[in-house]
């Protein structure tokens, strides 16, 4: 029997596709032991505003310096503290505001300055509405020393697994030679962005998952997300 597996970094509120590749997966490794990329997704992300596409942005301590994903600390200053509010001034007219906020200030709230303890909450708040069940493992505790797509076969080889399933995007720097020494199917996820109803003017896709959610509610975006139209 296959046993599929996924690895990706813990992005901040990440988008629709990164939960639709999770759907597949039998499990899920957090790449959280590599540097943050300062023009990466672990510390931000984009929603929807009345004047367009709106970054929110988490500080991060010394991010200039790289950090690595499972040091990394956020910096509690008025930016951070101004976040909740930007996404509430987005999205206080929706019509699932009341079922989504409450959930999201208390993250916000949470005591932790830890990166990954923030993003990982987000994200688990987000499989729960989503209804995603999957087994979950940290980079970080599996001690893998190789980079790259020799990285990722051998984490995918630790947990038993003879299935990748990875992003599309990744297919430009993917070395396929790692994986057939190691006997493992590489397969390349495909995901279509459903389109649904948001607020102000034309559609936006690729957005933070929190817009299909203030949009559309939990059980419809559960649907949106398996294809169901």
């Amino acid at each position: 029997m296959d046993k599929t597996i996924v690895i990706h970094q813990p992005d901040f509120v990440p988008y629709l596709g990164f939960f639709h590749r999770l759907l597949e997966a039998d499990h899920f490794i957090i790449l959280d032991h590599v540097k943050i990329s300062k023009n990466g997704w672990v510390h931000r992300d984009k929603i929807k505003a009345a004047t367009g596409e709106l970054w929110i942005t988490l500080p991060v301590k010394k991010i200039n310096g790289a950090p690595l994903i499972y040091d990394a600390k956020i910096e509690k200053n008025k930016l951070f503290y101004k976040l909740p509010r930007m996404i509430e001034a987005s999205y206080r007219k929706a019509k699932y505001f009341n079922e989504i906020y409450p959930a999201l200030e208390n993250i916000f709230e949470m005591g932790t300055d830890s990166l990954i303890e923030f993003n990982m909450a987000f994200i688990m708040q987000l499989c729960n509405w989503f209804d995603i069940k999957v087994s979950i493992s940290f980079s970080s505790k599996m001690y893998i020393a190789s980079k790259k797509s020799e990285m990722n076969a051998e984490l995918v080889k630790k947990l038993g697994g003879n299935v990748y399933l990875s992003g599309v995007g990744a297919s430009t720097y993917h070395d396929q030679e790692p994986f057939d020494s190691l006997d493992i199917d590489v397969k390349w996820h495909k995901f279509d962005h459903p389109i649904y109803n948001q607020m102000y003017n034309g559609f936006i896709p690729n957005l933070s998952s929190l817009d299909i959610l203030f949009n559309c509610g939990i059980s419809r975006s559960k649907e949106l997300l398996r294809g169901k139209i």
